[in-house]
């Protein structure tokens, strides 16, 4: 395990989360989305980080401070600082169409602006729908719409930069039928946010186009994206079979192809991937896929598998991995990281650059 008491207090609220008394004292939450995320979005130590909202967890926030509650009722003070985020201005606004601002587009940590553009997926349905997935269950609730125009996201961005100092925009899709997996329409949505806010960093997110359609790849360049994130979650075949069968149909040379057309593209450390912890896949191997990604010019954005109401994986009761194991695999991606001098913080846009999914941020990386 790793040492880092920054990493490991990180590691374990990503995992454990807080204990759900405090919800109404966490105003910027997430409740559910299109992949391994949570729902309460706080600063610790400055940090961004998002922490589930968990009754059984032993922590809790006091006066800005991190406090572990021990099995004799006993309370310890972490030595860590917690802020919460205020929630934005812009939520409180509506579009020129009518459709609330906060359907639109969320904030993630304390500068960051996300969205969905197409909140459904042509792999939702089973058998091909990802385990840990909740893209339309959103949706169903009524906290979003189905598809975001370019007219829509350029008009929240520019409120969101204006009335809430966002920085960086991340734009993901769910998966098309078509050729592209969708990355034309986020390409549309690029340029017009892009010509009524011309400064805003904006990372894109989408399935590998098809190897005959490479293209559309430069399209989402040439539109002004600074970043793209093409998702992959494990480099385990077998592990891809049962935790994502519809994306496991795309097989992993093709998201090498992706990948290498993409960084030719954007650069090195301007491409990244999820890599989700505790789905199954042996830790060294990982962390030599993560080692190999690195290599490519592609950063591996480490993170925890997060049971997710509304997901086939929480439905199952899969737990969540070990916290020692997510600390430990994090720290040794960070000095493969370090070693080349990739770091998300140094990236324009995107989760690695937010970071607030990952621990990865806390050790260096």
């Amino acid at each position: 395990m790793s040492s880092d008491p920054g990493l490991s207090a990180r590691s374990e609220l990503a995992v454990r989360g807080v204990a759900v008394d405090l919800g109404p004292s966490i105003p910027l939450r997430r409740p559910g989305g299109a992949g391994p995320s949570a729902d309460g979005h706080v600063l610790v130590d400055g940090l961004k980080t998002t922490i589930p909202i968990n009754p059984a967890s032993p922590y809790r926030l006091k006066d800005g401070r991190l406090v572990r509650t021990g099995p004799d009722g006993g309370v310890t003070d972490l030595g860590v600082d917690v802020d919460t985020v205020a929630r934005p201005a812009f939520y409180d606004l509506t579009t020129a169409d009518g459709v609330p601002y906060e359907k639109i587009a969320r904030l993630h940590g304390n500068d960051v602006l996300a969205t969905t553009v197409v909140q459904t997926c042509v792999r939702y349905d089973e058998p091909d729908r990802c385990r840990f997935c909740a893209i339309e269950q959103s949706l169903r609730t009524g906290a979003t719409t189905a598809v975001k125009t370019p007219e829509q996201l350029a008009e929240v961005a520019e409120a969101a930069v204006r009335l809430d100092g966002v920085r960086q925009m991340v734009l993901t899709t769910g998966t098309s039928n078509g050729r592209d997996r969708g990355a034309r329409h986020l390409a549309r949505c690029v340029r017009a946010i892009k010509a009524a806010v011309p400064g805003l960093p904006i990372q894109v997110q989408c399935e590998p186009p098809a190897p005959s359609d490479l293209g559309a790849i430069a399209d989402l360049h040439d539109a002004g994206a600074d970043a793209i994130g093409i998702h992959v979650e494990s480099l385990d075949d077998a592990v891809r079979a049962r935790w994502m069968p519809g994306k496991a149909s795309v097989p992993l040379s093709q998201y090498w192809l992706a990948w290498d057309e993409s960084v030719r593209l954007f650069g090195p450390n301007a491409v990244s991937t999820y890599l989700i912890v505790g789905l199954g896949e042996d830790p060294d191997e990982l962390v030599a896929g993560a080692a190999q990604l690195v290599d490519r010019g592609v950063y591996p954005f480490v993170v925890p598998y997060r049971p997710i109401p509304g997901t086939l994986a929480f439905a199952d009761g899969d737990p969540a991995p070990d916290p020692e194991l997510l600390a430990e695999v994090t720290a040794r991606v960070a000095k493969v990281l370090v070693a080349a001098g990739m770091r998300g913080a140094d990236q324009a846009a995107g989760c690695a650059a937010c970071g607030a999914c990952s621990a990865l941020s806390a050790a260096g990386g």
